[in-house]
């Protein structure tokens, strides 16, 4: 039962082309518009990196973001059709139905990860293996808060207010989190540095010149993912009445 759960939630994934559509394509598309015309910037908001370099981070971290949330989605579908219901007379176990959700979302992120990374090779981004792979790295772990933040918002939210709320939700995480310009000090610095949206971005800029998160960052994270699977498990039982 577990394996055919991971297994019908991977190709239900796969096969789903909209998802695709909007996962992989439309961060290409805005990284593309958006960098393509600063090519030749290098030095973009006094950050040292490249506008090609700066914008493949975060649209990086835009594109993750959504695909960890799009859970969310998912999870809405199903109990709007009754799936959830179903789930609960099987043996399935939480701990087996959290772990293909987040699974399923580490798949769409890895492979927005590596569209934007080759998207970001053809306008000229160049970086050693070690500096992919701590980027890389530190992204990955930036994106557990979300995965369980898109499982509390499946469980609260109704399929008709879903896109709305996910839209909105990724979107201030974004700006907040110095996706589409460098976030340099003042409120809004404060207000990121409490987000894990922030320290995705910034897992992709301390990837870039090594090192890796200060203090704060790893604190943030921790808190947020904790805080999220406590929330996840509890919207879960509320939505389900199965503990």
């Amino acid at each position: 039962m577990n394996g055919a759960y991971l297994k019908y939630e991977l190709l239900r994934t796969l096969r789903n082309r909209r998802f695709f559509f909007f996962s992989l394509g439309f961060p290409l598309v805005l990284y593309f518009l958006i960098a393509g015309p600063n090519e030749g910037k290098h030095n973009l908001g006094g950050t040292g990196l490249s506008a090609p370099l700066y914008f493949m981070v975060g649209l990086a971290a835009f594109g993750t973001m959504n695909a960890m949330l799009s859970a969310g989605a998912r999870i809405a579908g199903e109990r709007s059709v009754g799936w959830n219901r179903q789930l609960r007379i099987t043996p399935l176990s939480t701990r087996t139905y959290f772990r293909a959700k987040v699974i399923t979302g580490y798949l769409m992120a890895g492979l927005t990860l590596a569209a934007l990374y080759a998207a970001g090779s053809v306008l000229g981004v160049t970086l050693t293996a070690h500096q992919w792979a701590q980027m890389t790295g530190l992204i990955l772990i930036g994106l557990i808060p979300f995965a369980a933040l898109g499982i509390v918002i499946g469980h609260l939210v109704t399929p008709d207010s879903i896109g709305p709320v996910m839209g909105g939700a990724t979107a201030l995480l974004a700006l907040l989190g110095g996706t589409w310009f460098p976030i340099t000090g003042g409120a809004m610095q404060k207000i990121g540095e409490a987000l894990p949206s922030y320290w995705l971005v910034q897992a992709g800029h301390v990837g870039l010149g090594g090192g890796s998160w200060p203090t704060t960052g790893w604190i943030v994270i921790a808190a947020w993912t904790l805080g999220g699977i406590a929330a996840a498990r509890w919207a879960y039982a509320r939505d389900t009445k199965k503990v």
